[in-house]
């Protein structure tokens, strides 16, 4: 169960990251997360095809439709909640995708450092 007032890394309240696709552990457009969302779905990225190349060949194929889960698939610039710790994988690897700093919830501070997030963020200049 999600957190009634989520922060974001910033310590303001927890934005909107998608809802076309709509993303979020819950799917509430938002990267909430709670006991059950084992992988820590928190940082609100905007994807590219870098990252969702990365992303299939590390076993996680974001790209294909999966209608049978009601997943679209997700093409370069949409907006999703990934799991804090593929960013970071990513991050390592030299293809981050950019951040929304302000939809990205202070829990993915557990896995990835802020000045790390900062610096691929798309949401503050």
């Amino acid at each position: 169960m999600k957190t009634d007032e989520s922060l974001n890394v910033l310590g303001e309240k927890l934005e909107t990251c998608g809802t076309d696709p709509k993303t979020g552990f819950y799917r509430d457009g938002c990267c909430n997360t709670g006991p059950d969302d084992l992988g820590n779905h928190t940082v609100c990225a905007i994807v590219t095809a870098d990252f969702l190349d990365y992303s299939k060949a590390r076993g996680n194929d974001l790209s294909t439709p999966r209608p049978e889960f009601g997943f679209p698939g997700l093409k370069p610039g949409d907006s999703w909640c990934l799991c804090a710790g593929r960013w970071q994988e990513a991050f390592e690897a030299n293809c981050p995708p950019r951040v929304k700093l302000r939809a990205t919830h202070q829990n993915a501070l557990e896995i990835c450092q802020l000045n790390d997030l900062k610096a691929h963020t798309a949401d503050l200049s």
